[in-house]
């Protein structure tokens, strides 16, 4: 058996990260920065208050309570037409530019107004309180994001405010999934006897659309050598997928068609991994017209083709796209139960819950059966455990866990 570690260094090796392009920036979400980004104009552009108030001379404040008379009023989006005088005051609502002659701003719930002339102000002010200065966000010429930064939310509205329209990224990539055998629907019809409901292709799918890249469904291929051949040829040369995932067919004694076909349209690898579940995993790369595209064989049971991909596609897919951050999150954590387990060269990967302790670190407990068909209890799980060879580990030893999911991290109970 292989080491997990070394199979994973060696898909690596073939998952080089896309060539960058320019795209828009509202279609960037989820990407990776290829480039730095250098800001072109300041945020905010000028200087503004930061709360409703009145915007005054500090010095007319060291004494208060104190009456200033008010000369004008300006809101967001306006400008002032006077200038802030001793003993003059003018009304302004958040984000509106600064009068000229102004130092500061005395937040409305500190004054009390007089009429319509003047107001009262009843806290002192410094210069510069409440006051954002040109350029305190983000200065022309700065350096806002580095390459390597992934494009969230918080990063998009930065982007936005410093007018950049398009950016230059690592391009999403195209992941064709597929499913073969004759034994699977996925109509809603009733079973016949032998049939099974299609779950592998239905599951990859979302979890290599939660991995940031766009998932290709290429349906289910009954067993036939020659649709399959022509289906994989298909998603490189017409599709243009970045990469295949396909699942069931490559254990050792295995003779199916994915083997087959994948066995004489690509340079492939057969592996069984020192890991549980998942040990039959196959990778290589077929050559399209245009672009080498890489093929990730997983195992056909479901909890096994879900390990398979979070270890080793996931990891690669992500790599693919430029993501520095391309593992999930890992923690030591605290076992709450027994976990028993037969020496046999292995690493077992036990699905579980991962939670906060009182004791401010993270605990877990398994979420069910563990076998590589049960589904069931591996969808309620937030993580995986490495449950090195050997006899298991003990209630209160320390565990390895790797969290799931686009919501990572362990809950609060």
């Amino acid at each position: 058996m292989t080491p997990l570690e070394e199979v994973r260094e060696l898909v690596l090796t073939y998952c080089s990260p896309r060539a960058p392009k320019m795209v828009p920036r509202m279609n960037a979400r989820g990407l990776t920065l290829a480039s730095d980004v250098v800001a072109t104009e300041p945020v905010p552009p000028f200087a503004n208050t930061a709360v409703d108030g009145y915007a005054v001379i500090a010095a007319d404040t060291s004494r208060v309570p104190v009456e200033l008379r008010v000369i004008g009023e300006v809101a967001a989006g306006n400008v002032a037409t006077q200038s802030v005088q001793p003993g003059t005051a003018i009304r302004i609502m958040t984000g509106a530019p600064l009068p000229d002659g102004c130092d500061a701003i005395v937040m409305v719930e500190n004054t009390e107004r007089i009429g319509e002339e003047a107001v009262r102000i009843l806290t002192s002010v410094q210069a510069g309180d409440a006051v954002r200065l040109a350029g305190s966000d983000v200065s022309t010429g700065s350096t806002v994001f580095q390459a390597g930064t992934v494009i969230n939310p918080m990063v998009e509205g930065v982007l936005a405010s410093i007018n950049a329209q398009n950016v230059s990224v690592f391009p999403r990539v195209r992941v064709g999934v597929i499913s073969t055998g004759d034994e699977l629907i996925d109509d809603g019809s009733p079973l016949s006897p032998g049939q099974i409901r299609e779950s592998n292709r239905a599951m990859l799918l979302r979890v290599v659309a939660e991995a940031g890249a766009e998932a290709v469904d290429l349906g289910i291929v009954r067993d036939n050598e020659g649709v399959l051949e022509n289906e994989l040829m298909r998603a490189v040369n017409e599709l243009h997928c970045d990469a295949i995932v396909t699942s069931g067919g490559v254990s050792m004694g295995d003779y199916d068609i994915v083997k087959a076909v994948l066995g004489r349209i690509a340079s492939m690898k057969w592996f069984q991994i020192a890991m549980k579940p998942a040990k039959p995993f196959a990778f290589g790369t077929i050559n399209g017209t245009s672009a080498v595209v890489p093929v990730f064989g997983l195992p056909g049971n479901p909890v096994s083709s879900l390990m398979s991909f979070e270890l080793l596609a996931r990891p690669a897919i992500r790599t693919m796209m430029g993501m520095t951050h391309a593992f999930r999150p890992r923690v030591r954590a605290i076992v709450d139960e027994n976990v028993l387990r037969k020496p046999d060269g292995k690493v077992h990967f036990d699905r579980v819950h991962a939670h906060w302790g009182t004791d401010g670190r993270v605990h877990v407990s398994r979420t069910g059966p563990q076998g590589s068909h049960q589904l069931a209890a591996t969808s309620v799980a937030n993580a995986i455990m490495a449950v090195p060879d050997g006899d298991g580990v003990s209630a209160g030893e320390e565990v390895v866990v790797t969290f799931l999911g686009p919501d990572s991290g362990p809950s609060r109970r």
